[in-house]
C-alpha cells in the first residue's frame, strides 16, 4: 500500500525523510518533489527497484535516468568532469537542469546508457530534495514522474498515490512544485548540446530556445 507523508516545503521535517530513507534502502520506490516537478527515486544500488522505476515510466535502458546528488564534488565522484564542465556545472547548479556526463567505474554499468556509458547528473533546488539527499548519505537514482500517455508530469501527491497505488512505496507531499521538467543539457560534446527544453535558463550555456 502507498503512504503519503505530508513535508513542509521550506523546512522539511526529519522524520519524514529518514522514513524516506529507509523506504529507499529497503528497495522501495518513492515520489518526492524537486525544484522542476515530482520525480520518482530508488537506490542507485537496487537493480529490482531500477527494473520497476523503469516498468512505471514505460522505459528502457537506453533511456537517460539522472543521479540526484547533493553538490559538486558528489557529481565529480560519479562522473567524468573536465575544467569547462566544471565551470559550467558550478554556475548552473544548484537548480532545474540534468547534465548528461560520462559516467565513471563508480556506477553500476545498469544505470548507465548501454553505447556511451552516460547518465544524467543534477543538483536540485528545493529543500524537500536536498535534504532528503542529506538524510540518505548518497545519491539518488531518478527520474521524472512522467506516466505513460501523459503530457506533462503529475502535479499533486493524491494524484500520484492514486495512479501509483502499490507501485511506490512512499509519497512525500509538499504541494504543488511545479510541471515544467528540468532543461537537460548535454556536456559529453566539445559544445553544450540542448536536449530538452525545461525550466532552467539556457543563458548559461550560450544556447537559443528551440
Amino acid at each position: 500500500m502507498t503512504q503519503t507523508l505530508f513535508v513542509h516545503p521550506e523546512n522539511p521535517e526529519i522524520r519524514a525523510l529518514e522514513r524516506a530513507a529507509r523506504v529507499l534502502r529497503d528497495g522501495g520506490i518513492i515520489a518526492f518533489p524537486t525544484d522542476s516537478c515530482y520525480a520518482l527515486g530508488c537506490h542507485l544500488g537496487d537493480k529490482e527497484a531500477l527494473d520497476r522505476l523503469r516498468a512505471i515510466r514505460d522505459i528502457d535502458e537506453r533511456h537517460h535516468l539522472t543521479l540526484m546528488c547533493r553538490d559538486l564534488s558528489e557529481i565529480a565522484k560519479y562522473a567524468r568532469v573536465d575544467n569547462a564542465q566544471y565551470r559550467l556545472l558550478k554556475a548552473t547548479t544548484p537548480g532545474s537542469y540534468v547534465f548528461i556526463l560520462e559516467g565513471t567505474k563508480e556506477l553500476p554499468r545498469r544505470v548507465m546508457h548501454p553505447r556511451r556509458k552516460t547518465i544524467g547528473l543534477r543538483v536540485p533546488n528545493h529543500p524537500v530534495a536536498l535534504t532528503l539527499l542529506e538524510t540518505l548519505g548518497e545519491p539518488l537514482l531518478t527520474s521524472t514522474l512522467l506516466l505513460p500517455g501523459n503530457e506533462a508530469p503529475l502535479r499533486e501527491a493524491w494524484e500520484i498515490a492514486d495512479a501509483l497505488e502499490n507501485r511506490v512505496a512512499l509519497v512525500l507531499d509538499s504541494g504543488f512544485c511545479g510541471v515544467e521538467p528540468t532543461t537537460v543539457i548535454d556536456l559529453t560534446g566539445t559544445t553544450p548540446e540542448l536536449l530538452r527544453q525545461g525550466r532552467g535558463s539556457l543563458a548559461p550555456f550560450g544556447l537559443v530556445a528551440t
